[in-house]
C-alpha cells in the first residue's frame, strides 16, 4: 500500500485508466453535496488556499491488452462519488469558459477515451454528459440519472466568473492510496471510511466473479436471482441481527453457501485457512483465497451451483413467516420461526444444506422436526448455544442428510455445549428456568401451534402477533394477597418468571389490568380495557387457567407440569 498527497492531475495523468467496478452501486450524490463542492471551489479560488477533497483508494486493475490506450489500469475502491462529481463539475466549467480542449487533454487518454470509466448503471449517463458540447440542460426522463441531475445542477448554479480552472487544479488535494492486487480492499475501506456506507460482501463478490467481459454470465447467474425484480432485491437487502452484527440476507446467503465448500473434505482445507474463513467480516477475501488456493483460480467451482442454492435459499428462508401462522406438523415453516423469531441464525447453513440435498419431503420434515426439538429442549433448560456454529457445520462436514443419522449424532453428543437434555432436565427447566421474554414466548407459541385442534374456531396468528404476559404480575404486591412468611414470598418471586406463570396473548394488557387482582385481570374493567378472557380467547396453552378462582404458586406449578407434558411429547428425542 502506498499513500500520499495528490492533485487531480496525479490521478488522471494521461496514461492511467481509472475504472469504477462494473457492477458497483450507482452514483448517489444529491444537490446538498453538489452545492458544497461548488462553495468549496469558489472558496479555493477566492483564497488561493489548498482544499482537501478526501481520500481516493485505487487498486491495481485489469491488464493492458493490445490496442488499449492506457498504460496502467486502476480500479476505484473508494472515491467514486468524489471523482465523478469533480469531473462533471470540471466539464461544465470548461464548457462555460470555452476551454473544452483543456478538459480533453486532462481527462481523456490521448485526447480520446475518457480516463474515468464508469460502471454498468452509470456508464451511459456519464458518457452522455461528457460528450456535451454546450453548457445546456440535458433531458433526463424518468426514472432519471443522478449523474445527469448533477450535470444540470452545475449548468444552472455554476458561476464561471467566480472560478478559475488552474487555481482549482493546483489547489484541490486528495490522499491517494494505491493498493497492490493482493491487498484486502474491504479492510482498508472499512477502516478509512468507517462513517460512510461500507462495501458489502455481495458488492465485492459481484465485482470479483464478473467483469465487463462477462456481462451475459452476470445476467444469468446473478441478476436472475439477486436482482430479478423489486421483490427479490427487497428480500436480499433485508437486514437481520446476527449476534452483534446486522447483515443483509444476501451476505448471510454467501456465508452459508461458503460453508458447503469449507466443509467439503475433497478440498482438504488447512486448519489455519478454516480459521481465516470463519471471519464473516472478510468473507469476500476468503472466497478469493479459497478459489485461488484450492480451485486453481477457477471461479466456476463456486459459480456452478450458486444460482440453484440461492433460489433454494429464497424458497426456504421466509422472513415473513413470523407474521403468519405455522402448521402443527414439523417442517420449514416452524424452522423459520426457530431461526428468525428465536434468533438461531447459526442453523442456516445446515438447514440450507438439507433443503437443497434432501429431495424427499417426508424425510426433510423429519430432519427439521429433530432440529426444532433439539434447539427447543436446550432453550428450555438454558443450555448454551455458543457452540452451535461448530455443531451445525460439522453436520455438513459429515454429510448428515437423513433423520436417523442426525438423531444419533445429536443424542451421542456428550459435550456440555451440544448435549441433548433428557426429560428430567426438561421438567426442571419448566419448573425453574427463568428465560428471556423472547424465548418464553417462542416455547409457548410452538407448543400452542402443536396442540391446537385443526377445527378450532380461533385462528392461530403469527409469532410476532402475540405478547408475553405474566399471569401473576411482577408487581403482585399492589393488588394480590400477601404471603404468610418471607420464605413463601421468596418462593413466589422466584416463580414469576418461570414458564408456568407465562402466557401468550393477542395484545398487551393495559397496565391497570396487568397488575390488577386476579378477577379483574381475567375479566377486564369493562371500560375498553380487556382482560385475559378476551386477549387469550381460544388459546389452548391456557386450557383451564381462566376457570381458576385463584392463581397462586400451586397453580403455577401445576401449569408448568402440564406444559412440560406437552413439550415432552412434542419435542421427543
Amino acid at each position: 500500500m502506498d499513500a500520499h498527497k495528490a492533485l487531480i492531475q496525479n490521478i488522471f495523468d494521461n496514461f492511467t485508466l481509472v475504472e469504477v467496478p462494473f457492477f458497483q452501486r450507482s452514483y448517489v450524490w444529491k444537490d446538498d453535496l453538489w452545492q458544497r463542492l461548488l462553495d468549496d471551489m469558489e472558496f479555493v479560488v477566492k483564497t488561493g488556499k489548498p482544499h482537501f477533497f478526501g481520500s481516493i483508494i485505487l487498486k491495481a486493475g485489469r491488464k493492458r491488452k493490445q490496442g488499449d490506450l492506457f498504460t496502467v489500469c486502476k480500479t476505484v475502491v473508494d472515491g467514486q462519488q468524489r471523482l465523478t462529481t469533480f469531473l462533471i463539475f470540471m466539464k461544465v466549467l470548461c464548457l462555460k469558459t470555452g476551454q473544452t480542449a483543456l478538459f480533453d487533454v486532462q481527462f481523456r487518454l490521448m485526447g480520446q477515451t475518457l480516463a474515468l470509466c464508469h460502471g454498468k448503471n452509470d456508464i451511459a449517463a456519464f458518457e452522455k454528459v461528457m460528450a456535451s458540447t454546450t453548457a445546456e440542460q440535458i433531458d433526463n426522463p424518468a426514472p432519471g440519472s443522478r449523474i445527469i441531475e448533477a450535470y444540470n445542477f452545475f449548468v444552472d448554479h455554476l458561476d464561471e466568473t467566480k472560478l478559475d480552472i488552474m487555481t482549482i487544479m493546483t489547489n484541490t488535494q486528495f490522499v491517494k492510496i494505491d493498493l497492490d492486487e493482493d491487498e484486502d480492499e474491504q479492510q482498508i475501506f472499512d477502516t478509512i471510511n468507517s462513517l460512510g456506507v461500507n462495501l458489502t460482501t455481495s458488492e465485492l463478490l459481484k465485482n470479483y466473479f464478473f467483469s465487463r467481459e462477462t456481462v451475459q454470465e452476470y445476467e444469468s447467474k446473478w441478476v436472475s436471482v439477486f436482482e430479478k425484480d423489486d421483490d427479490a432485491k427487497a428480500y436480499w437487502d433485508t437486514e437481520l441481527e446476527t449476534g452483534r452484527l446486522k447483515r443483509a440476507m444476501i451476505d448471510i446467503f454467501f456465508d452459508a453457501y461458503f460453508q458447503l465448500f469449507i466443509q467439503d473434505r475433497n478440498y482438504n482445507i488447512a486448519n489455519e485457512d478454516k480459521l481465516m474463513y470463519a471471519r464473516v467480516d472478510h468473507l469476500s477475501q476468503s472466497y478469493q483465497h479459497f478459489i485461488n488456493t484450492y480451485c486453481d483460480g477457477n471461479k466456476n467451482v463456486v459459480l456452478g451451483a450458486m444460482r440453484d442454492y440461492a433460489l433454494c435459499f429464497m424458497n426456504t428462508f421466509k422472513l415473513d413467516q413470523c407474521e403468519q401462522s405455522v402448521p402443527s406438523s414439523f417442517g420449514v415453516e416452524r424452522i423459520n420461526v426457530v431461526i428468525f423469531g428465536l434468533k438461531n441464525t447459526t442453523m442456516i447453513p445446515y438447514v440450507l444444506f438439507v433443503a437443497k440435498n434432501v429431495s424427499d419431503e417426508t424425510e426433510r420434515n423429519k430432519i427439521f422436526g429433530i432440529l426444532e426439538s433439539y434447539v427447543m429442549r436446550r432453550m428450555i433448560v438454558r443450555a448454551s448455544n455458543k457452540n452451535y456454529n461448530n455443531l451445525f457445520t460439522s453436520l455438513i462436514l459429515n454429510r448428515v442428510l437423513d433423520a436417523d443419522t442426525l438423531l444419533t449424532r445429536l443424542k451421542s453428543a456428550g459435550d456440555a455445549t451440544t448435549y441433548t437434555p433428557d426429560d428430567d432436565e426438561l421438567w426442571n427447566g419448566f419448573e425453574n428456568s427463568k428465560l428471556v421474554n423472547l424465548q418464553s414466548k417462542g416455547i409457548i407459541y410452538l407448543i400452542e401451534s402443536k396442540i391446537r385442534p385443526s377445527n378450532s374456531s380461533v385462528a392461530l396468528l403469527g409469532f410476532n402477533q402475540y405478547s408475553l404476559e405474566h399471569l401473576m404480575p411482577k408487581k403482585w404486591k399492589n393488588n394480590w394477597p400477601p404471603c404468610a412468611t418471607d420464605d413463601l414470598e421468596s418462593r413466589r418471586d422466584s416463580m414469576l418468571y418461570t414458564l408456568g406463570n407465562l402466557a401468550i396473548i393477542t395484545q398487551s394488557l393495559n397496565a391497570s389490568i396487568r397488575d390488577a387482582a386476579w378477577d379483574m385481570k381475567k375479566a377486564g374493567n369493562g371500560n375498553g380495557k380487556p382482560g385475559l378472557a378476551l386477549c387469550a380467547s381460544g388459546l389452548c396453552t391456557l386450557y383451564d387457567v381462566l376457570t381458576k378462582t385463584d392463581w397462586d404458586e400451586d397453580e403455577i406449578s401445576a401449569r408448568a407440569k402440564w406444559l412440560f407434558e406437552q413439550a415432552r411429547t412434542i419435542w421427543s428425542l
